[in-house]
C-alpha cells in the first residue's frame, strides 16, 4: 500500500479523497494555485505545494508542476479526481514514465474511450448496445446529408471529442443539416483542437441512465448498478439518483451483467461509468468516463461502498474487496449539485461566503469545501457543494432532501438552492416521469433567462 498520495484536483474532491486516505492511514499532498492557498483542501492535507498562479492552464493543468511536486513530497502515486487531467492519456504515460502510479485506468483505456467514435466501436465489439449512426467520422456535408436520410431525421451531430454539450448539434430535419454540421465541426475545433464529427440517431425522449463498474485490471470486473442523471441543463447533470425510478430489476441485471462483462474483458482497472441513453426499454450507449463521476456518492451511499478507498487499493495492486454477489441495493439515494450562480440565468456568482451552514442529521451527506469566510475565486468551475440524501425508499429521500435543503445556509454569494426547492414542487419530479429534456422545458417555462 502506498504511504503517501498527491491528489492533483481542488474543492470537494480533493476533500473527498483525502477523507479515504485519511481512513486508511495514508499521508496526503495537495497542489494547488495562488487563488487557493487558503482553500479547505489545502488545510486538510498532510502537505501542500503552490503549483502556480490562478489560471488553470498555469496550475492544476500544469503536468511539470504537479510531477515536480510528486517529486518533491515523495508522493507515489497519483489521484486525479475529476476534471482538470483525470481523463488525459498524455499525462497518465508521463506520470507512469516517472514510475508515480495513477490512481484510475490506464492511458490506453483513457486514449480509447476519449475518442467518442473509437469508444462506440470498442463497445460494439464487447457486445455493448450503441445508438444506430455513423461508421466512424463524417468529413463531407454530403456525407453527412446521405445519413440523415439513411437514419431519419432527427439526427444529432458530436464531435468525436467532445464533452460536456460542447460540439453537440440536432439536426431535426435535412434542411437544418448544414447548419448543425458546420457548428459542431466549429465548436470541436475551437473547444477541442479536433473538427471530426460522427452522426447518431436522436432519440426524442430518452432518459440518461449510466452504469457505474469497477474493474481489478486483472480480468475481474463488477458493476454497482445504474444512477438516472435526466434532469439536465445544457447537457450539465443537476440532480442525480440511484436507482433509477424507471429500471427495473430485471433490466438492471441485464444491462449491469453487460458492462461488467465488458470491462473486464479489457482488463479495466478502476471505477468507470458507461453511460446510455435509455428509451422504450432500450439501452444506447453514449460514452465512457474514465474515471470517478461527480455523482458517485449516491452509489456510495445505495451499496455501502467507498470507492475512492476502493481505487486506491487496486492501483496499490491489491484484489477488489467486494464481488457481484456482495452488492445489494439498501434504499435510495439522491445528489443534487449546487453552484455558486445567481439565477435565472444561471450566471457564475464567485464571492466570499458570510455565513455556512451544512445540514445534518440521518441520511444526509455533504460534499463540500465551503466555510464560513472562504472566497469562492472566479476562475474554476462553479459547483460548491452536493447535497447527497438517502432514504428507506424515494419518496424517503425526497422528504430528506426537502428538509436538508431547508437547513442549508450559504450567504454572501446566490446559488442554484432555489432551483431545486421549486423542483420538490413539481409532481413529474416525485412521480420520476421525466427525460433528458424535462429540465429545459421547465426552465424555458417557469425560470426564463
Amino acid at each position: 500500500m502506498f504511504d503517501k498520495i498527491l491528489i492533483a484536483n481542488r474543492g470537494e474532491i480533493a476533500l473527498r479523497v483525502i477523507r479515504a486516505a485519511r481512513e486508511m492511514g495514508i499521508a496526503t499532498v495537495a497542489v494547488h494555485s495562488t487563488a487557493d492557498s487558503d482553500a479547505m483542501h489545502v488545510r486538510m492535507a498532510d502537505e501542500s505545494v503552490c503549483i502556480g498562479p490562478p489560471p488553470s492552464p498555469q496550475s492544476y493543468l500544469s503536468v511539470p508542476a504537479i510531477i515536480s511536486a510528486c517529486e518533491i513530497t515523495g508522493a507515489q502515486a497519483i489521484h486525479p479526481g475529476y476534471g482538470f487531467l483525470s481523463e488525459n492519456a498524455e499525462f497518465v504515460q508521463i506520470v507512469e514514465d516517472h514510475g508515480i502510479t495513477f490512481i484510475g485506468p490506464t492511458a490506453e483505456h483513457i486514449r480509447v474511450m476519449g475518442d467518442k467514435i473509437t469508444a462506440k466501436d470498442t463497445m460494439k465489439q464487447l457486445g455493448v448496445p450503441c445508438v444506430p449512426g455513423s461508421d466512424g467520422g463524417v468529413p463531407t456535408l454530403e456525407d453527412a446529408k446521405r445519413i440523415g436520410e439513411e437514419f431519419g431525421y432527427p439526427v444529432i451531430i458530436k464531435a468525436t471529442a467532445g464533452g460536456g454539450g460542447r460540439g453537440m448539434k440536432v439536426a431535426q430535419n435535412a434542411d437544418e443539416m448544414e447548419s448543425a454540421f458546420m457548428t459542431a465541426r466549429a465548436e470541436g475545433k475551437a473547444a477541442f483542437g479536433n473538427d471530426e464529427v460522427y452522426i447518431e440517431k436522436y432519440l426524442t425522449t430518452p432518459r440518461h441512465i449510466e452504469i457505474q463498474v469497477f474493474g481489478d485490471g486483472k480480468g475481474k470486473a463488477v458493476h454497482l448498478g445504474e444512477r438516472d442523471c435526466s434532469l439536465q441543463r445544457r447537457h450539465q447533470k443537476v440532480f442525480e439518483e440511484a436507482p433509477g425510478p424507471c429500471i427495473t430489476p430485471e433490466e438492471r441485471a441485464k444491462i449491469g451483467k453487460i458492462c461488467a462483462d465488458a470491462v473486464a474483458k479489457i482488463n479495466y482497472i478502476g471505477a468507470g461509468t458507461i453511460e446510455f441513453l435509455y428509451e422504450n426499454g432500450e439501452f444506447y450507449f453514449i460514452e465512457m468516463n474514465t474515471r470517478l463521476q461527480v455523482e458517485h456518492p449516491v452509489t456510495e451511499g445505495i451499496f455501502g461502498v467507498d470507492l475512492v478507498r476502493e481505487q486506491i487499493r487496486v492501483a496499490a495492486g491489491e484484489d477488489m474487496s467486494f464481488g457481484q454477489d456482495d452488492l445489494e441495493i439498501n434504499g435510495h439515494a439522491i445528489e443534487v449539485r449546487i453552484n455558486a450562480e445567481k439565477l435565472p440565468n444561471f450566471s457564475p456568482c464567485p464571492g466570499k461566503i458570510t455565513a455556512y451552514h451544512a445540514p445534518g442529521g440521518l441520511g444526509v451527506r455533504m460534499d463540500s469545501a465551503l466555510y464560513d469566510g472562504y472566497s469562492i475565486p472566479p476562475y474554476y468551475d462553479s459547483l460548491i457543494a452536493k447535497l447527497i440524501v438517502q432514504g428507506r425508499d424515494r419518496a424517503e429521500a425526497l422528504a430528506r432532501l426537502e428538509r436538508a435543503l431547508g437547513e442549508l445556509i450559504v450567504d454572501g454569494i446566490d446559488t442554484t438552492v432555489p432551483l431545486f426547492h421549486a423542483l420538490l414542487q413539481e409532481p413529474d419530479i416525485h412521480s420520476g416521469d421525466y427525460n433528458i429534456h424535462w429540465l429545459e422545458h421547465w426552465l424555458a417555462a417557469n425560470m426564463a433567462e
